[in-house]
């Protein structure tokens, strides 16, 4: 691997270089994200340490609540910056990774806006991190083309395309090919920091400007520092305070608990919240690993008609529209079955009966991860929000309260859950490594949110008395290692040998094992996950 000096800077670039890579690695862009690191690196650090530290708290015994001391964010009367013209409509919004050809389909899918994912739907390799700021760079410059092995030739429509909104990776990643002061930078800031140097100004002058989603953040001091961050970003490149807007996605159990003070750190900034739901159901397991009476039933049981689910997703309704913004709804992990008309319909009328609920709750928008998905949720959408979005809708007989957040949902354990996780979890982890962040498992799209649920699932099943089977069983770490095992030998009869022996699946299946069975459950598959890309 190549070591790629930069004179005028001290971060050390140690990713394989491109003449592509040096067009984004210029010496004034590393020179800003230098900045960045030096300038908000340090309080990353303290407020990482502020988790481990109510994660503690957690641990002990205790369960998150509201805070007594930001009642009067809560109570206050304010509202956010006003929305730009071109995020007013975000009734539909596509996701998916960073890839060309991705990239090219979403923009032109008719959904109002795409996400593009360099978190949970990306592997973190050099290449893809990289190859996506080049193919951000080109589809913003209108440029971007893509020819497929089989010939295909894919490039931007004439007419409207989607409103580009941009995931950097969340604060608890890192970016290991490029080092300052002896450490990995946080990917973060690496992520935010090329893109917005490369595209902020040309955006402008397209007449939209740099959107971003804030992923897994735990507490208001940690989006008081994407604030910040946009703050001096905005200054340091000439560009008017405000142009930046920003969605947090309430994705982690405390988030919930300070949706109100979110906005109000973002509050010059803010693009709404999102229901981050797949990573929400995460964190509750992960913040409350200690409780051994909350045990969740199978994942599939763990609908957003569940209780914990809905209160959580009626809030986040109530909170954005009383301060003037989006609330904008989650994904639905379905995706098409071509093979299967009937199965097909069945997946096509989950999705449309999510997407129900969420219009009809007050979302303003919803997710979807597959182009042919985006016209069955404009449909939805269209029929029960006929203005740009139902802001007005103030949902004032709402009144969530933390037991309601914290309810632990009705439900049971499955021997077809339990195998369906330890499949999902083996499949998802070997995709992975191998450089694939969204992969489509079971006719479901997963990413490293619902192979977290996975995986977490597991760890508390064998841990604590609860999680005993519907037919009397209890889930051990032998009869988990007896379904990895299984799991494996239908891989090697799928697949055949050859290919199972090119993948990463002894290393997919060696990691699954070392999470599900340890005292502790580790924080993040990824983190762990990382040091084998």
């Amino acid at each position: 691997m190549s070591v790629h000096k930069i004179l005028e800077t001290t971060l050390d670039v140690r990713g394989e270089m491109s003449p592509e890579y040096e067009a984004i690695l210029t010496p004034e862009a590393l020179v800003f994200v230098e900045e960045l690191c030096r300038r908000f690196g340090p309080r990353r650090k303290e407020l990482l340490a502020i988790r481990r530290r109510r994660q503690e708290f957690f641990d002990r015994g205790g369960l998150p609540d509201f805070l007594p001391e930001t009642r009067y964010v809560r109570d206050g009367d304010w509202k956010v910056a006003p929305i730009p013209a071109d995020l007013i409509d975000r009734r539909v919004e596509i996701t998916g990774p960073v890839d060309r050809k991705m990239i090219i389909n979403a923009l032109n899918s008719g959904a109002n806006t795409f996400m593009a994912d360099f978190e949970d739907s990306s592997s973190p390799t050099w290449e893809q991190m990289m190859d996506g700021q080049v193919n951000l760079r080109d589809a913003i410059a209108g440029t971007i083309e893509y020819t497929g092995p089989d010939g295909k030739a894919y490039r931007l429509n004439d007419g409207r395309l989607a409103t580009l909104i941009v995931r950097p990776r969340g604060w608890h990643m890192k970016e290991k090919n490029v080092i300052l002061d002896d450490e990995p930078i946080p990917a973060s800031l690496f992520d935010f920091g090329l893109y917005f140097f490369h595209n902020a100004k040309r955006l402008i002058q397209k007449g939209t400007a740099p959107y971003f989603y804030l992923p897994k953040m735990e507490s208001r001091k940690e989006a008081r520092l994407w604030n910040a961050v946009f703050l001096y970003s905005q200054d340091a490149l000439g560009i008017l305070r405000g142009t930046i807007r920003a969605t947090a996605l309430i994705e982690t159990l405390t988030s919930a608990f300070e949706m109100h003070e979110f906005l109000y750190e973002l509050r010059e900034h803010a693009g709404g919240l999102n229901c981050g739901r797949w990573d929400y159901i995460f964190s509750f397991i992960k913040c409350l690993r200690n409780h051994p009476d909350y045990v969740l039933p199978d994942r599939s049981q763990l609908t957003m008609t569940q209780h914990f689910l809905r209160s959580y997703s009626q809030l986040l309704v109530q909170t954005c529209h009383r301060r003037g913004i989006h609330a904008m709804g989650g994904m639905a992990a379905q995706i098409p079955i071509k093979e299967d008309e009937l199965a097909n319909e069945a997946a096509l009328d989950k999705v449309r009966a999510d997407k129900e609920r969420e219009v009809r709750d007050g979302h303003d928008g919803t997710w979807v991860a597959h182009p042919l998905l985006a016209l069955i949720a404009k449909r939805v959408f269209d029929r029960y929000m006929p203005g740009p979005h139902q802001i007005h809708n103030l949902r004032e007989d709402v009144h969530t309260t933390a037991a309601d957040l914290l309810t632990l949902p009705a439900g049971t354990i499955t021997l077809k859950g339990l195998r369906h996780n330890v499949s999902a979890a083996l499949r998802y982890t070997d995709s992975w490594l191998c450089g694939r962040g969204a992969v489509p498992i079971a006719h479901l799209m997963e990413d490293a949110a619902t192979a977290e649920i996975s995986r977490a699932q597991l760890w508390q099943w064998i841990r604590y008395p609860k999680g005993v089977l519907e037919d009397g069983r209890k889930v051990t770490k032998e009869l988990f290692r007896e379904t990895l095992a299984e799991e494996m030998a239908v891989l090697r009869r799928e697949i055949g040998e050859v290919e199972f022996l090119a993948r990463k699946f002894k290393e997919a299946g060696a990691l699954l094992d070392r999470l599900v069975t340890t005292t502790k459950l580790p924080g993040f598959l990824t983190l762990e996950a990382y040091g084998l890309l």
